[in-house]
């Protein structure tokens, strides 16, 4: 239990005591995203997509705002990160939007008090989950963080942890709910938006019955944090970074990196002194290694 729990409900000495929520959106574990043509700006399903993501993280804002917390930050996660429609948000949200940008999907979460993840989705390589990948889908194969595979999820929520702010709720794919969530903090409170048959297919309840289950699942995730049955995920430190790209020529570019160890044809790996450290690291290398494939390719 964080001290931050502790202030919930009181008020020391007449001070206002503001409570901040952080809500990180994703598209790909949203219901009803099946298409690529739904998560790229000119893509011919985008603003559908867009509503979808809206109407959720509207629903997610409103419900949290009601059960006690006075200001939401939500950060705008996917792709570009220009997914939701602004004026369509409450006016105690403030939007983190565009990209790139320091620590990506948890950008200006470092003073909130409890974080959700809404839209998320299973790491690379599962099998039956949408859009399955690890932060980027052009370049990355494998994630490992301390020797663990890890997904969107546990990637920002160890970095939450390291600042002691824990994830109360995650609402996205049932594949990662199961995987991930379920297995490495069983305390956070579960939502499942969608069940899917493919990479490309999946099933979900009316948006009606999903917003009813994600006000219930607020409720009980924020009624768990009232009473300090939620932890935020830690990690020791120092903290290893071993990342598989797609393409040799990717791990050519981050062997560029002094402190990179080359393991392999695709495989790098480093150290950093916290996880905050090594994910900003990490957000370079994404950023970096693709850039390099469209001067090398085969003709």
């Amino acid at each position: 239990m964080t001290k931050r729990v502790n202030t919930f409900f009181k008020n020391y000495h007449n001070v206002v005591i503001v409570m901040k929520a952080f809500i990180s959106v994703d598209l790909e574990g949203l219901p009803f995203i099946v298409s690529g043509e739904h998560l790229f700006v000119k893509g011919a399903l985008y603003s559908e997509a867009r509503k979808i993501a809206t109407e959720l993280t509207v629903t997610a804002a409103e419900y949290l705002h009601e059960n006690g917390f006075d200001e939401v930050i939500v950060a705008d996660s996917h792709g570009p990160m220009v997914t939701l429609i602004p004026e369509e948000l409450p006016e105690y949200t403030t939007l983190v939007r565009g990209f790139p940008r320091p620590l990506a999907m948890i950008s200006e979460a470092k003073n909130c008090d409890a974080a959700l993840f809404l839209g998320y989705h299973a790491k690379a390589g599962t099998g039956r989950a949408t859009f399955d990948h690890t932060y980027s889908s052009s370049s990355i194969d494998e994630l490992r963080i301390n020797g663990t595979p890890v997904s969107e999820f546990l990637l920002n929520a160890y970095a939450l942890g390291y600042y002691d702010i824990p994830v109360i709720l995650v609402a996205g794919d049932e594949k990662l709910l199961e995987d991930d969530v379920k297995k490495f903090a069983p305390w956070i409170e579960r939502v499942a938006l969608k069940r899917s048959l493919s990479r490309f297919s999946a099933v979900s309840p009316s948006m009606e019955k999903i917003k009813a289950n994600l006000k219930l699942g607020i409720s009980n995730a924020t009624e768990k944090f009232k009473n300090g049955e939620i932890t935020p995920l830690k990690l020791e430190s120092p903290v290893e970074f071993r990342v598989r790209f797609l393409g040799s020529e990717m791990a050519d570019v981050a062997e560029l990196l002094p402190f990179v160890e080359r393991l392999d044809g695709k495989t790098i790996r480093y150290k950093a002194d916290n996880i905050i450290e090594g994910y900003r690291i990490f957000e370079l290398l994404v950023l970096a290694a693709p850039h390099l494939y469209p001067y090398t390719m085969l003709r």
